[in-house]
């Protein structure tokens, strides 16, 4: 064991918040084991668990004969590529003989029979999966609770939300509670809760990761990843890339290359705004901060305008007939309203009115934001858009759209989409879109941007990410770690 003990307790700090490389170099040289890093993790877990609220069901005692058993396969040199990396699962994704919840009093929690497509993934590649993660009521909340598992908070300030519906993956990975976790993103699902706990979240374009069948339907929905630093981001998007037995993807796979390409003379068009937002001066002193970065990489950034016609109500109301006109629509229609949270009800009747006409609105308007896209950025020779992921992290972890109005940046704001901008991105689900993070608001909340490129061009998003994370100060050291970790009081506004 050669991990620093600088005060009581600290190893467990380390090791929560050690990055799954470095654990991987370690393992493969024998200075530290899988079952070292889970035991410190679940320390982490009894210690802060229950503040955090980010987990459904503990697996320990599996997690561990894994953990052991990864052990051995580094000392016979079978190691497979995430051998021994702890991954927390999203309560959405079913493991065989493990209860799937989807966050809501109204499911009905049964012990799935086989692995979802992507748990397949996981498990051939010997990830440890030990927990599975909070979820708001059937994924559809930016934003993490419910009234099956309580309130889901932020480990860098608890009175905030760490965004959704991927928030209890983003939080136990914040938390140091896991190396690595998966999440879905069907409106911003992995990309606000990246932004809002100092995470890499890659949304890959639809079919690029595999997935069931049923899920192949949702195509505005994809799964990815979710990691403290893009070298663990992207050696966990290596594994989840492609088919399995059993699943939908597009082939032939895309093959992610050692080294990603120089951005040095690339057009880089920033929108701040995205033509309808309303935007925090911190978020935007960010965000902006992180241009000079890119342009220290060689890239020319440059401000364009963008006109959807769209204001926020008006975008949430697209991103909606477009999610309740597919089969998510048909189940909500059909759940048992008096089980349903507050939100989960506005949802059933919002389902139980969708027509035809409102799914050939979604397309038509879907259409018109690809129109613009092609017009402004990618017609005119930019290699990527950027924008900010969440135009502000003053929500509260409990703070219901369904009931309560939104202010941002001084202005009324839509109550579900006025604080983020990631929706216009799964309209447009082809295109692949990674959260990059961009320091920490006045809260003490990180923020994000968000990289998007044209259709299937992933190579390029995480090359401008890469070129971000070389020349960028890293969250999750010694000098920047979450309130669960620091000697003071999170701060407030």
């Amino acid at each position: 064991m050669t991990v620093r003990r600088t005060r009581a307790g600290d190893w467990v700090r380390d090791l929560g918040y050690m990055s799954a490389c470095e654990q991987r170099r370690l393992f493969k040289r024998r200075k530290l084991s899988p079952v070292e890093v889970l035991k410190a993790q679940i320390a982490r877990i009894e210690k802060h668990g229950r503040l955090i609220n980010a987990i459904t069901y503990q697996h320990f005692d599996q997690g561990l004969r894994a953990a052991r058993l990864s052990e051995r396969r580094y000392r016979s040199g079978e190691a497979r590529p995430l051998e021994g990396l702890t991954v927390a699962l999203k309560d959405e994704f079913e493991r065989a003989q493990w209860r799937t919840t989807h966050g809501s009093r109204a499911s009905v929690a049964r012990r799935a029979k086989e692995d979802h497509p992507l748990v397949k993934k996981l498990l051939s590649a010997g990830a440890v999966l030990h927990v599975q993660t909070t979820t708001p009521e059937f994924h559809l909340l930016p934003l993490t609770w419910n009234d099956r598992w309580g309130v889901t908070r932020n480990p860098w300030n608890p009175e905030i939300t760490p965004g959704g519906s991927s928030g209890g993956s983003a939080a136990v990975t914040a938390a140091g509670m896991s190396t690595l976790a998966v999440g879905s993103d069907m409106g911003g699902s992995i990309r606000i809760p990246a932004a809002l706990c100092g995470l890499y979240g890659f949304n890959p374009p639809y079919g690029r990761n595999a997935a069931s069948a049923e899920d192949a339907l949702l195509v505005h929905a994809s799964v990815g990843p979710l990691a403290r630093t893009f070298g663990d981001m992207l050696l966990l998007q290596r594994v989840l890339c492609g088919a399995v037995e059993g699943a939908v993807a597009v082939a032939p796979q895309l093959t992610l290359p050692d080294r990603l390409p120089s951005i040095k003379g690339w057009k880089i068009a920033l929108s701040m705004d995205q033509g309808w937002a309303a935007v925090e001066p911190d978020v935007k002193d960010n965000v902006l901060a992180a241009t000079r970065i890119l342009e220290d990489a060689g890239a020319r950034v440059e401000s364009v305008r963008l006109n959807f016609k769209m204001n926020g109500s008006q975008l949430r109301q697209v991103v909606e007939q477009a999610l309740f006109s597919t089969a998510v629509g048909g189940e909500m229609a059909g759940r048992p309203r008096g089980k349903l949270t507050t939100y989960g009800k506005r949802f059933r009747e919002l389902a139980s009115g969708m027509t035809a006409k409102d799914a050939m609105q979604a397309a038509e308007q879907a259409s018109q934001v690809h129109g613009v896209l092609e017009d402004k950025i990618f017609g005119k020779g930019y290699r990527v858009l950027i924008c900010p992921t969440v135009s502000s992290t003053r929500i509260e972890a409990d703070y219901d759209p369904s009931r309560e109005t939104l202010v941002v940046a001084g202005r009324r704001a839509d109550p579900y989409l006025g604080w983020h901008q990631t929706s216009i991105f799964n309209l447009l689900n082809w295109m692949p879109v990674i959260s990059v993070p961009a320091g920490r608001s006045r809260n003490g909340v990180p923020t994000g941007f968000q990289i998007a490129a044209r259709p299937y061009d992933d190579l390029s998003v995480l090359a401008v990410a890469n070129a971000y994370a070389l020349r960028s100060a890293r969250l999750f050291d010694r000098n920047s770690l979450p309130f669960l970790d620091q000697d003071a009081v999170g701060v407030r506004d």
